[in-house]
């Protein structure tokens, strides 16, 4: 459509410079006449000559009317046709959604809205974080439109798709596209594009997992795989699982986990120790693991542990609990 737009603004300025051209050139008009006659001429407005015509010059100036009609013609065609597709209000929008992408700093990406990128982009939509999806499939696109996510219509394993949708600003990047093929070519891209963000990919083999982590996947996620392990849980330790499943991350159930970074409390508790937090007698609230700055992991860390920076506190509590923590900190 871009480029019959293209055509029909090249035949209208041609009609104007060979009109010119006659006029000025042929029949020896002033420059500004030859183009004065030219206008009049090929919008048909009806204004007298500026100068005795001959036999030749009225043979141009019909040649020139029944060109600039057919011009016309084409170009009426080409611009209702334009604003008929909807195709001007698509550009808008899709021009729109390019400058709130290109505003965000520390989104995700989330690659592919089948099962898993439908459940990854809902929750990150319930923890109120910035999300861009890629998808091509048309079906799937009009659905993202309506939950209200910022999206890409394009291919997730195409480095153009990944650059509309930030990758180069993005804190996160979840790839969960059907084919292994595919994530692990997300994966090396997007590595080469934003060394420091965190990247997670689907998989359904094991022999892509290794594979996948070479290419510079942080984690690696085999939904089938996990899938079956909580169902063979549920008969080997049912009650166990049970508890488990009502910790939630969303709000919803009896309990919550919440993540905290140390940097976030009010300043007088860096280098404190957990005990001087008072978590327990001011929220409710237990603190179950320790995240060192390192990377490491310390579950039921001792209260005598310092709160230095860049670690997190993994917190266990009701929602309310967890609600007063935030009123708290």
């Amino acid at each position: 459509m871009t480029s019959r737009i293209y055509k029909a603004v090249f035949l209208f300025l041609s009609a104007i410079i060979v009109g010119v051209f006659g006029y000025t050139y042929v029949f020896d008009f002033p420059l500004i006449d030859g183009l004065y006659m030219t206008i009049i001429t090929i919008t048909t407005v009806g204004f007298s000559e500026v100068h005795p015509l001959t036999d030749g010059g009225k043979l141009f100036t019909v040649f020139l009317i029944l060109m600039s009609i057919s011009i016309y013609g084409y170009v009426v065609t080409v611009v209702s046709e334009y604003l008929s597709n909807s195709t001007l209000m698509e550009a808008l929008k899709t021009n729109k959604i390019l400058k709130k992408i290109n505003a965000l700093e520390g989104h995700t990406i989330v690659c592919g809205y089948g099962r898993n990128g439908r459940q990854a982009a809902s929750k990150l939509k319930k923890f109120k974080k910035s999300c861009v999806v890629i998808e091509k499939s048309p079906e799937l696109l009009k659905e993202i439109e309506e939950e209200g996510f910022l999206f890409i219509d394009g291919d997730a394993t195409d480095d153009e798709s990944l650059l509309k949708a930030g990758v180069e600003n993005a804190q996160n990047l979840i790839t969960a596209l059907p084919s292994d093929a595919d994530n692990l070519y997300v994966v090396l891209s997007s590595r080469q594009l934003n060394e420091k963000m965190t990247i997670v990919s689907r998989a359904t083999n094991e022999s892509t997992q290794k594979k996948l982590k070479i290419a510079g996947a942080d984690n690696v996620i085999m939904p089938d795989k996990l899938g079956g392990e909580h169902m063979a849980s549920l008969v080997v330790t049912p009650d166990l699982v049970e508890f488990v499943n009502r910790i939630s991350l969303d709000g919803e159930n009896s309990a919550n986990l919440e993540e905290i970074a140390v940097e976030d409390l009010p300043k007088e508790y860096l280098l404190k120790s957990i005990r001087d937090l008072d978590l327990r007698r001011k929220t409710g609230c237990s603190v179950i693991g320790f995240v060192t700055g390192e990377g490491d992991y310390i579950i039921n860390p001792s209260s005598d542990m310092i709160l230095k920076a860049k670690s997190n506190l993994i917190l266990l509590g009701s929602p309310d609990q967890i609600l007063k923590l935030k009123e708290l900190f």
